[in-house]
């Protein structure tokens, strides 16, 4: 049995779990792999490890490795495999769980940039290195509108620290009911009102068909010359080229941006030098504790597969 853990970008695949006591050869990749050479340089191995969504798994490649007969996600669900492919393949898909007090990392962070955007740090933090003093005047939260898109567990968690900080939350979704808000402690509000009155506004929807491209360019149009973006859900919910020419032209306050169109995100891609920006590379989910636990269940999905009894089968 040969197996491939892919995209393990910081090296630490190896030493969080027992691989040797499945009596394969075990592959790590930390550099990402081009789609277009995946096919090739997966089509010796029984068992794909995919970390999250870092590498799509669409009908074309799976139908093109041969010896393909178990693919395991770290999560719970990975929109980047091609389920239907998978089961007319046979290929049994399996899920490996992170650590449930990680469940809040995204939301975590996308208060670290709400608070980086609003307090202008990175920026007051690079002037220190450089010698100046002061150079602007943070804006205070209390009192400012936030709006999430989606008030799920990780919206929900958001808009409780927003209120925390005296801030006034709002929230729309497609199927977001005013008992609902009432409930999430949010006041529900319509998708223009929120993009329109917003302070700051917050992305907690999940990517499918009936939510890409829902934040168009009408959207952005409509925030207020002051108001900052925060996505650390997916880059699909955005239209990102509107974005990045209302950041160019001012026409909005700033983006906090976890999640892009291509990731990794090139070293001379546009994006890294675009005014008004706090990026960060994909960390919502890459926390210690979480990485902890991915590792461990993918062996113990493995070794279930291999005795012909699989676990947590998405298949």
């Amino acid at each position: 049995m040969r197996v491939a853990v892919l995209d393990d970008y910081l090296n630490v695949a190896k030493g969080l779990a027992d691989w040797n006591s499945l009596g394969a050869e075990v592959v790590f990749f930390s550099d990402y792999i081009n789609p277009d050479q995946c096919a090739s340089v997966l089509a010796p191995f029984d068992v794909v490890v995919a970390m999250r969504e870092r590498t799509a798994f669409p009908a074309s490649l799976i139908n093109a490795l041969p010896a393909l007969r178990l693919l395991v996600t770290t999560g719970a669900r990975n929109n980047s495999i091609d389920l239907d492919a998978c089961r007319q393949k046979g290929v049994v898909v399996s899920g490996a769980p992170g650590d449930p007090l990680s469940a809040g990392a995204t939301a975590e962070l996308a208060w670290a940039l709400l608070l980086g955007l609003f307090k202008g740090i990175p920026r007051e933090a690079a002037n220190m290195q450089q010698g100046l003093w002061q150079t602007s005047m943070p804006n205070t939260l209390a009192g400012k509108r936030l709006g999430l898109l989606g008030v799920g567990n990780l919206g929900q968690r958001v808009g409780r620290v927003g209120a925390a900080f005296g801030m006034d939350v709002v929230a729309w979704s497609s199927n977001l009911t005013a008992e609902r808000a009432k409930e999430a402690g949010v006041t529900m509000v319509d998708k223009q009102e929120l993009f329109r009155s917003s302070d700051a506004i917050s992305l907690h929807l999940v990517l499918s068909a009936r939510t890409k491209g829902i934040v168009d360019a009408e959207c952005i149009a409509a925030m207020k010359p002051t108001a900052f973006l925060v996505n650390t859900s997916r880059a699909g919910l955005v239209d990102m080229a509107a974005l990045r020419q209302a950041l160019a032209r001012g026409l909005i306050g700033g983006a906090g941006l976890d999640v892009f169109e291509q990731e990794p995100l090139p070293a001379d891609d546009p994006w890294r030098t675009l005014p008004r920006t706090l990026l960060t590379p994909h960390l919502g989910y890459a926390t210690p504790e979480n990485f902890a636990a991915f590792y461990p269940h993918v062996v113990s999905a493995i070794q279930a597969w291999r005795d012909g009894n699989p676990i947590r089968k998405l298949t």
